[in-house]
Order: C-alpha cells, then structure tokens, then sequence
C-alpha cells in the first residue's frame, strides 16, 4: 500500500465530496493549472456521507502526508459540518468550496441554503438530465459520418480529417452542455470531388470545422496505425492542407484542435455557433 503511493510528485491533492468529487475536482483543476512547475498527485474521495466514512478519509489523507512528509491539499465539497469537521482534523492546506463560496452568497441573498447533499447532481429526472441523456446517443448515433438520417436535429456538425478531435469534442458538448452534435470526416475521396459528403449540404449553417498541424496529426495516427500511409507525414500534410482549403472554399469557421484542449474546443463552437 505505502509502496504504491509513492511516486515523483512534489504534492498530493485530494477531491473530497459527499457525492461524487466533480464538482472539488473540476474547480481545484481549474485553479491548480496555473502551477505547471508542479507535479501533482490527485485522489478524489467520492461518496464521503457518513461518520465512519469521514474517519476513513481523514486515515487516507494523513498517510499521504506522512508518505510525502508534506501537507496535501484539500479541495472540499462536504455539505454535512460534522463529516467536514472530521475531515478537517486532518494538517492539510484544505480549501472549503462551500464555506469559500456559500456563506458570503447567503449573505448577500439573505437566504439560507438548502445544505442538500448532491444537490448539484441530484437532477435525474429533471429535463436538463433527459436532454444530456438524449444528446449522447443522438452524438454516438451520428459518430464518424455512420448514419445520415435526423441531421436536421443537431446542434452542430463537426468536420474535419480522421483523429483531428471530432469525436471527443462531440461527446463532450452532449455530456456537458446537452448539444446534438454531429461529426463527419473529410476523406481523400472528397477532396478529389471537392465538394463535401452530399448530407451536408442542407445543414450549412450547423457546421463548425476542426483542423490539426500535419507534425501532432502524424503522431495521433501512428499511435493507431504505426508505420502506415495512413500515419505518414506526407499523407497527413496532403489532407491537412485539403481539408483547411475545402473549408475556406465552403465558408466553414474552424479552428486547430492542435494546442487547445476539449473544454476550449467546445467553448469556441458554442459561442461561435451561438448554442446555448
């Protein structure tokens, strides 16, 4: 146990919830990013509800610390104060996302809050729910260019060459956001063509292309394919370069998938396509 929780990190973080951690770990990712001289060891704790729950995570927190001979960070999104009070016992750098963000909006409100646990993702039968539900089969579904009926439902229809981030920006805005999106692959066959796939062409307005440095391109696809044209540098230069001149010829926005992650992706489609 102690052997593997040893490693090359200058600190551990822990993600500690009484549901299921995603809410600690998205904020804590979002602040810990600005320290990228820093290696980091991060553990969620989900699910920590009970007393004997809340002993187990304070028992896990202090042997990190003693492993490390460091303090760890907390990120807490406990509701429950007797669980936090546990937890908090641990020596810790802990950071309370509710005490930091609640109380003062209690405050300013002049309402108590709810102190539901979960509350933030307790929506399963809301229409929210449903509608994200809807969307990742609706983006499954229309994966890859495999299947042409219902593209008057999307959203957005992504295009661009094979492994150049549709699918995942895809799946990403139907999880997070609830959009209907689509992707179809740009193919040697359409450039020879120089037109687009046939379907597209009724939904102009829904398309939104990605592109890719030919360099990171080669690289994705050896890992797929190794020492294939497919993957060769020379074959992923001639689509990158068709592809990015199809798109300025159609009126397609795009951007290069290359140094920005899914979040930024799916950031730019929306605000560019206008989704909410």
């Amino acid at each position: 146990m102690v052997d593997l929780l040893r490693g090359p990190y200058d600190r551990s973080v822990f993600y500690v919830s009484d549901g299921t951690g995603i809410t600690a770990e998205t904020f804590g990712h979002s602040l810990l990013t600005q320290f990228e001289s820093i290696t980091l060891r991060e553990i969620r704790l989900p699910f920590i509800d009970t007393m004997d729950k809340a002993q187990e995570a304070l028992a896990r927190i202090r042997l990190q610390a003693s492993i490390d001979g460091k303090r760890p960070i907390v990120f807490s999104t406990l509701v429950n104060p007797d669980i936090n009070q546990v937890v908090r016992q641990a020596e810790v750098m802990f950071i309370d996302l509710f005490a930091t963000f609640v109380e003062p909006l209690e405050a300013e409100l002049g309402v108590r809050s709810n102190h539901t646990i979960g509350r933030s993702h307790a929506a399963a039968d809301s229409a929210q729910y449903q509608r994200r539900i809807e969307a990742i089969n609706f983006s499954l579904a229309h994966d890859d260019g495999q299947l042409h009926k219902g593209l008057e439902d999307a959203d957005v229809i992504l295009v661009g060459v094979s492994r150049c981030g549709k699918t995942p920006t895809s799946l990403y805005l139907a999880m997070q956001h609830g959009i209907k999106a689509a992707n179809y692959p740009l193919i040697p066959e359409d450039f020879d063509r120089g037109r687009l796939p046939e379907a597209l062409y009724g939904h102009r307005s829904k398309l939104f292309g990605l592109s890719i440095t030919p360099e990171r391109l080669s690289q994705v696809r050896f890992e797929r394919r190794p020492n294939s044209r497919y993957a060769s540098i020379e074959n992923c230069r001639s689509e990158v370069l068709d592809a990015e001149a199809m798109m300025r010829r159609e009126g397609i926005r795009w951007l290069s998938s290359t140094t920005k992650s899914i979040e930024e992706i799916a950031a730019t489609v929306l605000q560019t396509l206008e989704l909410h």
